[in-house]
Formats: structure tokens, sequence, C-alpha cells
């Protein structure tokens, strides 16, 4: 359920492109230096937009720089920094580490075991600095896996869930856009959990497995769309409430039309091209 929340890069200026990809850069830079190489293997476009929502409402002083790595050894490229950095990035760490254990549970896939095993020492130093989310993010996680396992006849009870565990995400400090935020991450993450079940509906089906919507009457791209559609209006909703300035443009450029890149290429495109 993650890589959904990504920009549509297509639709972004230079400029645009350049900061997304710096605070990507940034992000990936944090966790290399508080959490080990390991945890920068599952790294993800998702914790770029809260470190870009974040920043944006709280304007923490950021730290700019160019420099080479590993990924980039050829060229210096740009990376920004600051407090929300290092917060986004512990948030990545217990999710890549909880995530990795799931699908072991679920699949018994060995890889990422290992993975999950090379992983728990970055997760249990997250886990120190913020027990609230990463208490929330296991829990959550725990109760979705014995739902799905169960066949859950009641696809919001999962939903909510993972929505549950967003929403903690969402809430990077007790103030007085706790509310907000938590309902954004909320909404937000009921969008992504049935997005996800949409994206797989043709392979779950293929084998066997469970998958939300396979009760539905109407499973059709078209039915799939205007359901989604009225999630993701929940969250832009709660988005509007936020005082934003600073990279607006960019984080509506995700919100508003880079998390259906994945719904346009793995629902709608391979009707299109049945259907030819």
């Amino acid at each position: 359920m993650f890589g959904y929340v990504i920009a549509d890069a297509g639709n972004l200026t230079e400029a645009q492109l350049a900061r997304y990809r710096g605070c990507y850069c940034g992000l990936c830079r944090t966790l290399r230096r508080e959490y080990g190489f390991a945890s920068r293997l599952a790294l993800t476009y998702d914790m770029t937009f809260l470190t870009l929502l974040l920043g944006s409402l709280y304007e923490p002083d950021e730290q700019q720089g160019c420099e080479r790595c590993l990924v980039h050894p050829c060229r210096a490229h740009t990376y920004y920094e600051s407090p929300v950095t290092r917060y986004t990035a512990a948030m990545n760490t217990a999710l890549a580490y909880y995530n990795c254990l799931d699908d072991w549970q679920d699949e018994r896939r060995v890889l990422r075991l290992a993975e999950a095993k090379l992983l728990r020492a970055a997760m249990e130093k997250a886990a120190e600095q913020y027990p609230r989310q990463c208490g929330v993010i296991s829990g959550c996680l725990s109760r979705m896996a014995a739902l799905e396992t169960d066949c859950c006849s009641f696809p919001d009870a999962i939903a909510n869930e993972f929505g549950n565990l967003m929403a903690e995400l969402f809430v990077y400090q007790n103030d007085r856009w706790e509310g907000v935020l938590r309902s954004f991450g909320f909404s937000l993450g009921k969008f992504i959990y049935f997005l996800d079940a949409a994206c797989d509906l043709a392979s779950d089906r293929k084998h066997g497995r469970y998958n939300p919507l396979c009760g539905l009457t109407d499973t059709s791209p078209e039915a799939l769309k205007r359901q989604l559609t009225l999630l993701i209006a929940d969250s832009a909703a709660q988005y509007e409430r936020l005082p934003l300035v600073q990279d607006a443009q960019l984080l509506e450029n995700i919100l508003y039309s880079g998390v259906w890149t994945r719904f346009q290429s793995q629902v709608i495109q391979p009707a299109k091209e049945a259907e030819s």
C-alpha cells in the first residue's frame, strides 16, 4: 500500500521537479545518516509528500546542500533537510520494517524476512524517538492482517485501520493543527487502501487472494474510479483547511493528479487495451 502518493512528473515545472527531487534526496541522506544504508533501500516518494506537507505547514529552518552519492556518483545533486525530514525518515523506517514483516507473515517471502531483519535495529531506534506513532503502525498493521486472514466482509473495517495508521503519521506534534492533520491522514489512508485494492484486483482474483473489492457488483474501471473519487474528495476537503503556501502547487499536483498515476497505468490502461 505504498508508492501511490507520488507526483505527476509530466505536469511539473522544472523548478518544481527539482524541488521534489531535492526533498527526496534530503530524505534519503537523512535515512543514511540516522538509520544506516539498509533503511535507504525502502525509501518511497510517499514520505516525500509528508515532508513537503509538514514543511509547508510548519516552515522549519531548512538546510540546502549539494553532493554526490552512490546513487548519483557522477553529478552532484541538490538536497533539502529540516527537522521535519528527520521525522519522516523515522516514519519511513518504521513503515518499511513492518511492511516487510507483514509480507513475510502473509506470503512467507524469505527476502522480505531478510529485509525486516536488516531494518530491525533502525526500527527500534525510530520507535524510541516516536513511540506513539510506531506503536500505532504496529497495531494497525497487525489488526489489518488479522481481518484480511479472516476474509472480513466489511471492507471499511480494514480501510479504517489503515486510515488510523496514516492519521497518526500526519500528527507531527500536538498543536492546533492536530485535528485537521489527523482527519486528512485518515481520509488519505482510506483512499490509498482502496486504491491499492483496485490496482491489485485482477491479480488477486487470478490467484485467489483476499481483496475487499471482490464483493462489489460493479468493478469496472469507471465504477472503481467513481468510488475512489469520493474518497479523495474527503482528503481534499481536509487539505484545503491547511494554510499552505510554500510548495502548494507541488503538493496539489501530487494530491489531485499524481495519486491517480498507478490507477491509470494498472487499471484504466489495461482495460482499454483489452477492449481494442
